[in-house]
């Protein structure tokens, strides 16, 4: 038996070059990594990947794995000039939800479920009420669909992501660049990295943004800095040592869009702000640091152990809607001041190798974590409009008002949740052309919560085994067909209007699919039908809107596809569309068969540019894009109303004037479409942005 497995560690080319020369011939296995691990060389042409780091927590062929995986290199945040994620998620196929106000990335859908579950580097990071992660940091991000429990823990069985961030480079280079945009908003950004020493074991990376922006909303301004720091120390050929950390602090008015007048949203102002003006910015602070440690025992084997320490504190003054607004506009609202703290521990260790028993090919990875989070929400009281409606007129407001006296008791709790897991995975090479992936993930949790209004504490522990089994056939050299069963299971956060917790939520999927790789190689695609069902499922509580309740139980099933490549040299595309029925299937508080909120039935997002590749126009890329939303509803409860289906079209231009220096201006809503991207709670809905025009320039040094 003859296996290769290098070290996913970040290394000077050189010491890559040695690592290869000292495999043996008889038998070249693919190179092996573990998910978290730093310097991965992913494989990337443009919008195009060969590979994922996130599906299987190992570096694995994305044709090899049964399930929907879709990359979304750096070339597509590049063109789209993209600040937050939420564009290359939308591209990925994933929907919009609940963002705390536009204060972070809360919630979003995948597969017509709601979740809030993502990873950074293979580790947590949506604890609490994250900031959303800023673009300048990351080098590709891999959204999974379907239930990925079985290696990242407890989560939702639509899907989740795994942001991998940029790592440190031998070459020493500074890139600077400046933008500037509609509605005052202007941002500046830095990416420097290099070795720190002759020899090029030490090498460090520092990327940052700095960003102070108005709004098309009235009296909506934000400010934010953001830096991550990343060094790498490579002691031996062996072993590779990374601390890396994140650091965001911003400042938001806290607006969560508008309410409807007699149903219509299209009836009230796109720019009306319906909290109170003067009240200072919500502060959305975070910071995290990862230290991973990587070892090669030997030529087969590797080892990667972490560990992660986030915290993030979310403060400020809110007034939101509550009630029905009349058919003459008054609505009333309710004041509150809140503070919710986190800090989140995760402790993981995973080995990994390559093996063979007979005509079989292993790629084996066993792994254990430890996760505790500690989670903190103080809204212990806030105004009655039964006693103090605070009025507001949504067609001509008065602002002003003496803010009321908070005096109902509302949310005031600490949950600590405590987790501990094991779990094994095996793909097997079957045939050359047969691939297997079994799985397994054990977890027991425990949910600890003392509520301080009504004096209580409880405690919920859940265990489950959930498991993944899948199977890809390559039926030709273009195509090859899978089928995978997979589980979830995790604690639903936060408490009912009682202050109790919720049940724990469990969920299982089938999927089946075919990947194709066309044009001699340069677009892929991946087309897939899958059934989920879950429990449990979380929805508006119709006795106080401001709560939600475990209603029952839930289905989603439908068809998505992918497209990702080339079209003709230097035409680059990416793609997806999905059709998603979405409904209850049991339910005690909701009508049954009522659709999940904030789940269109048809989706499609498009981006596509052609760079000229010779001649006068060499360097200028001109493209677009086109994002397709149908109509979904704000809530199951009833009643409830509707956001209109939208169709988006930008426009992306950029010009190289050298191979360091990078001029763009791009177009987003070309047809200022008035259009309503997500909802929240059965009340709210969130205005998208009008016509918006953005420039910059970005230089190499």
């Amino acid at each position: 038996m003859t296996c290769a497995v290098p070290s996913l560690a970040l290394m000077p080319q050189a010491a890559r070059a040695q690592a290869a020369a000292d495999v043996s011939p008889e038998i070249q296995l693919d190179e092996i990594s573990v998910a978290g691990s730093s310097g991965n060389p992913l494989k990337t042409d443009g919008y195009l990947a060969r590979n994922t780091v996130s599906a299987t927590r190992t570096d694995t062929p994305l044709r090899e794995v049964p399930q929907t995986v879709v990359p979304v290199p750096r070339q597509v945040l590049e063109d789209a000039a993209a600040t937050r994620i939420d564009t290359a998620l939308d591209l990925a196929g994933v929907g919009r939800a609940n963002n705390f106000g536009g204060l972070g990335l809360t919630e979003f859908t995948i597969r017509g479920f709601a979740t809030g579950e993502y990873y950074r580097n293979g580790f947590p990071i949506n604890r609490g009420y994250p900031n959303s992660p800023d673009i300048v940091s990351i080098e590709r991000i891999e959204v999974l669909k379907g239930p990925s429990a079985f290696l990242y823990g407890r989560g939702d069985p639509g899907g989740t992501f795994n942001i991998v961030t940029k790592q440190p480079t031998p070459e020493r280079s500074l890139t600077i660049g400046t933008q500037f945009g509609s509605f005052n908003a202007k941002r500046s950004t830095f990416d420097a990295t290099g070795a720190l020493d002759e020899g090029g074991t030490v090498l460090a990376r520092l990327t940052g943004a700095v960003e102070d922006n108005g709004s098309f909303r009235d009296f909506v301004h934000g400010d934010r800095t953001y830096l991550a720091p990343v060094i790498a120390w490579k002691p031996n050929a062996d072993t590779t040592v990374t601390l890396e950390g994140e650091f965001i602090s911003a400042g938001q008015i806290f607006d969560r869009g508008i309410v409807p007048l007699r149903g219509d949203l299209r009836a009230v102002p796109r720019s009306r702000y319906i909290g109170e003006p003067g009240l200072p910015p919500f502060r959305n602070d975070n910071a995290l640091g990862q230290l991973r440690v990587e070892h090669k025992l030997d030529a087969d084997w590797v080892i990667n152990a972490g560990a992660q320490l986030l915290a993030g504190n979310l403060a400020g003054q809110a007034v939101q809607a509550t009630g029905t607004v009349g058919n003459n506009g008054v609505f009333s609202r309710t004041y509150d001041r809140r503070e919710l703290t986190w800090s989140d521990l995760d402790l993981q260790i995973n080995l990994a190798g390559k093996f063979e028993t007979g005509a079989f090919r292993h790629t084996l990875l066993v792994g254990l974590e430890r996760d505790a989070l500690r989670y903190r929400e103080a809204i212990p009281l806030i105004s009655n409009p039964a006693i103090n409606p605070f009025a507001l007129n949504l067609l001509a407001p008065v602002y002003g008002q003496p803010l009321p006296v908070p005096t109902r008791p509302f949310s005031d709790f600490l949950q600590n949740t405590t987790s501990y897991a094991a779990y094994v995975q095996d793909q097997i090479d079957l045939t050359p052309k047969l691939h297997a992936l079994v799985g397994v993930r054990v977890e027991d949790i425990a949910l600890d919560t003392a509520n301080y209004i009504n004096k209580t504490i409880t405690r919920q522990q859940g265990n489950a085994a959930t498991p993944r089994i899948g199977l890809v056939y390559d039926v030709t050299e273009i195509a090859s067909i899978y089928g995978n069963y997979s589980q979830s299971f995790r604690p639903n956060p936060g408490t009912d209007r009682t202050g109790r917790p919720f049940p724990f939520q469990q969920a299982e999927s089938v999927e089946t699919g075919v990947k194709l790789s066309l044009l001699d190689g340069r677009l892929d695609a991946t087309a897939a039908f899958f059934d989920i069902r879950r429990t449990n499922q979380l929805v508006t509580d119709p006795v106080d809107q401001g709560f939600n309740t475990a209603a029952g139980a839930a289905r989603s099933r439908g068809f998505d596809m992918s497209v990702v490549g080339f079209l003709a040299p230097g035409w680059r595309v990416i793609g997806t569309y999905a059709f998603v029925d979405a409904a209850l299937t049991e339910a005690t508080t909701a009508p049954v068969g009522a659709r999940l909120a904030n789940i269109p039935q048809n989706s499609l997002a498009v981006q596509s540019v052609y760079e000229f590749q010779d001649g006068p126009l060499r360097g200028l890329g001109l493209g677009g894009g086109i994002t397709y939303v149908g109509s979904r509803l704000a809530g199951e409860a009833r009643p409830t109303f509707k956001l209109p289906d939208y169709t988006l079209a930008n426009l992306i231009s950029y010009y190289t004037i050298t191979p360091d220096v990078r001029v763009y201006l791009n177009v987003d809503n070309l047809f200022d479409e008035r259009y309503f991207d997500r909802s929240w709670q059965n009340r709210y809905a969130t205005p998208g942005l009008p016509r918006t025009i953005m420039g910059g320039v970005a230089a190499r040094f």
